[in-house]
């Protein structure tokens, strides 16, 4: 299981990975940050980008700020940033 820290921007056209902000993978979210949706986007998001089922997608820490920590099942760390960044613009 790999864990890896994302910086969520909420309200975009689209869902996708904008690249780094500091240590974190800074990843565009097409949903508001209301009633959970943006962290629903997020689990789906980041589970059809790395393959992995959502069941296997969890936000651990952050779930109610922008800067959240997230583990996926079956997946390291260091393949999840290689995955997420490899193509982001």
């Amino acid at each position: 299981m790999g864990s890896f820290v994302v910086h969520v921007v909420p309200r975009a056209r689209a869902s996708s990975v904008s690249g780094v902000y500091g240590d974190a993978v800074r990843i565009r979210i097409a949903a508001p940050p209301v009633d959970g949706a943006a962290n629903a986007e997020l689990v789906r998001f980041l589970a059809q980008r790395l393959h992995v089922p959502t069941r296997a997608v969890a936000i651990v820490g952050g779930a109610g700020a922008r800067r959240k920590t997230v583990t996926v099942e079956g997946v390291a760390a260091g393949e999840i940033r290689r995955r997420l960044l490899e193509a982001s613009p």
